[in-house]
């Protein structure tokens, strides 16, 4: 498994997501697991900061993040340039039904 995962992936589910710059995004609840290679892949996100995504996940239940965008995981998980990627229209960001 990828070194920068911990060990029990379980352990992410519930924990809160912030943007490198201190803006939370949501809080983590499921993973993207790719079963071939024994990696995490993304993030499924709740409880988001709706302003964050700009209407993006209107009607959705959350957004998937890919967890390359992951910069650090502790209590809570930090990811990368988030704000400046959602206002992107080919970021890598899905809504989740």
């Amino acid at each position: 498994m990828n070194e920068d995962v911990p060990q029990e992936i379980t352990s992410l589910v519930g924990r809160e997501v912030y943007s490198n710059n201190g803006v939370f995004v949501g809080q983590v609840e499921d993973l993207r697991l790719d079963l071939d290679t024994e990696t995490v892949t993304g993030l499924a996100l709740g409880s988001l900061n709706h302003d964050l995504f700009h209407g993006r996940a209107a009607g959705a239940n959350g957004v998937i993040i890919p967890y390359r965008w992951v910069r650090s995981v502790g209590d809570v998980i930090l990811v990368n340039d988030i704000i400046e990627r959602m206002k992107n229209t080919d970021d890598d960001a899905q809504a989740v039904a």
